[in-house]
């Protein structure tokens, strides 16, 4: 997936903004962050549970892995955006999307 398609996918969820956050871009709803792009590196950090978290890193952890630190642990999930399936990365992005509801 490139940064413009996801761009497009993260900013179709209803009410979703996106907005700068360090050296990333946030999507958001009006509640919290559900994902953030890493446009350097073609990669996005996704929030999703961590039982979800291990299904999803189950798949390939080279390219669907947590996040190495304290938020890998509460969820935080990296995804190579150019090496996994759009339809995968589509399926977190909307888990995560719902979560912050």
């Amino acid at each position: 997936m490139t940064i413009e398609a996801f761009n497009e996918m993260a900013l179709s969820f209803p009410g979703t903004s996106k907005k700068p956050h360090f050296d990333r871009q946030a999507f958001r709803t009006t509640r919290k962050i559900y994902v953030t792009l890493h446009e350097e590196s073609a990669s996005i950090n996704v929030k999703l549970t961590p039982e979800t978290q291990s299904v999803y890193a189950g798949i390939n952890p080279s390219i669907i892995f947590p996040v190495p630190n304290k938020w890998g642990q509460q969820g935080w999930t990296t995804v190579d955006l150019m090496h996994t399936p759009e339809e995968l990365i589509h399926e977190m992005v909307h888990i995560a999307y719902e979560e912050a509801l």
